[in-house]
């Protein structure tokens, strides 16, 4: 059994609700690609990469819009692909990786009750 799977059934036991990009439903990601298709990056990831400071403001972006934009700027690449990167800040803040299309990736989180 995939790790996925084993921390969603330990979280069922529990009562608790684990969310990942593969539950997301296909209407929320309509959604949050419509609503922030239109706006420009609220977070800009320069030279200095994935820092605490940047996963703490990715952290309080979502607390308060459950939704963020992020773009990676060149400089920011030389650690990996967008994907990539997009994927370890969705793990690090438990939040569900919508899109990524370029250099720019979209997060989604429900707000913590």
């Amino acid at each position: 059994m995939s790790q996925l799977r084993q921390a969603n059934a330990v979280a069922h036991e529990k009562g608790g609700e684990i969310e990942s990009m593969s539950e997301l439903t296909a209407g929320k990601k309509r959604f949050v690609k419509r609503t922030l298709s239109e706006e420009s990056p609220t977070i800009l990831i320069g030279k200095g990469g994935v820092s605490e400071e940047v996963l703490k403001e990715v952290e309080k972006q979502l607390e308060k819009r459950k939704m963020v934009k992020v773009k990676l700027l060149g400089t920011a690449l030389k650690g990996g692909e967008t994907k990539q990167i997009a994927t370890r800040i969705a793990e690090r803040t438990e939040a569900s990786l919508v899109e990524v299309r370029g250099h720019t990736f979209m997060l989604y989180r429900r707000r913590k009750k």
